[in-house]
């Protein structure tokens, strides 16, 4: 509790300021402070009671004191008095990246000076199953890496799920729960050949992306068939700071995505480069396996092509790459919306590679750390 004694307050008829004890100082709007009245939220759900609309539309702070750990407003108009719980109005000040690991992403751009094993989370899969501080520590690490690593997952079809459960809820898209990746004859997808496969995020045609991408390995190759890893964000920031005009034009040029297929076809347009409304990053939608043809004006073609094409040479540079192989039981999960991923060739008559995937939603993935972060306070 905050104690009353502690913290220093006034007022004028539109802010509230707090001088903290432990340093700092908060303000608080008097539209924001009538916006969040604890009085009109539900008891139960806590969802909000009022709409916008009904609020006033300059409400003017009469007085405030503070009595019990607690601020007191009252308010000019017939308003009833409001108290705030001094703790929850210090905790409306805290950056949200200071409590949600998703918004403040450890980037990691010279992935060739990373160790797999050692520089990103790992757990057995008991663990995982049996100890929620591990898990909470390890959905954690997932977040702000964008990546993380399961071992001792059973090596039959299926346990993926088993896996994928305890992190998120799987998502079914065209290719159903799961899928393996694995070489077949005439395929709809050139996952599932022997072909390398260079970095990419995956089904970038989907409205929205897959959150999150897990892949268990059954039968891994001794001969070729290593994963590739790089971080799309880091990528995207590095160009932002050394290619400024470059970075410009891939976030808002906008690029068609088409799968097709007998049972399904998929189509969306994103930028390369993906912002949110503050210019943060958002996502990186990178597969030149289902680009389809760019429609723009001829004065934009040559501009956009030096560009994808500058992004695509970064794509392909060693010193970027994570580059490590997933044992038989291994299992990664990784942000796809963020975390790039491939692989080398290799040849499946000799020896016979087999993987199985599946997708998770990305908001199952991020309510299940914060309510494993619930559950430690």
């Amino acid at each position: 509790m905050v104690s009353e004694l502690s913290m220093r307050i006034s007022a004028t008829p539109e802010l509230l300021t707090i001088e903290w004890p432990e340093g700092g100082r908060s303000e608080y709007p008097s539209v924001w402070l009538r916006d969040n009245r604890p009085e009109d939220r539900d008891g139960h759900s806590g969802q909000r009671l009022v709409d916008v609309a009904d609020l006033p539309e300059a409400p003017r702070i009469a007085a405030v004191h503070a009595t019990g750990g607690e601020v007191e407003v009252r308010w000019q108009d017939a308003t009833p008095a409001t108290r705030y719980a001094a703790a929850w109005l210090r905790r409306q000040s805290t950056p949200p990246a200071d409590e949600r690991p998703e918004q403040r992403p450890r980037l990691w751009l010279d992935g060739a000076m990373m160790d797999g094993r050692r520089d990103f989370a790992w757990a057995t899969l008991d663990g995982l199953r049996t100890e929620a501080s591990l898990r909470c520590r390890w959905l954690t690490r997932l977040l702000e890496d964008g990546i993380g690593f399961l071992s001792d997952v059973p090596c039959t079809e299926g346990a993926i799920l088993d896996a994928a459960n305890l992190i998120g809820r799987v998502a079914e898209t065209n290719y159903g729960r799961l899928f393996d990746v694995r070489s077949v004859a005439r395929p709809e997808n050139l996952a599932y050949s022997d072909f390398g496969l260079g970095l990419h995020t995956d089904n970038p045609y989907r409205d929205p992306v897959p959150g999150f991408q897990a892949l268990h390995a059954l039968v891994a190759s001794p001969d070729g068939g290593e994963n590739l890893f790089a971080d799309g964000f880091a990528l995207a920031d590095h160009l932002r700071a050394t290619e400024p005009a470059t970075f410009e034009l891939l976030s808002r040029t906008q690029v068609p995505f088409l799968y097709q297929s007998a049972n399904a076809e998929l189509y969306s347009e994103k930028p390369l480069i993906q912002l949110d409304a503050a210019g943060r990053l958002r996502a990186v939608h990178y597969n030149s396996r289902s680009v389809a043809p760019v429609r723009l004006a001829t004065a934009d073609m040559a501009p956009f092509y030096t560009a994808y094409r500058r992004f695509a040479q970064l794509l392909r540079e060693p010193r970027f790459q994570v580059r490590m192989k997933l044992g038989d039981g291994d299992l990664v999960v990784f942000d796809n919306r963020r975390t790039l991923h491939g692989r080398t060739a290799f040849v499946s008559a000799r020896h016979p590679r087999h993987l199985q995937g599946c997708y998770l939603t990305r908001d199952s993935v991020l309510s299940m750390a914060a309510m494993l972060r619930r559950g430690e306070r």
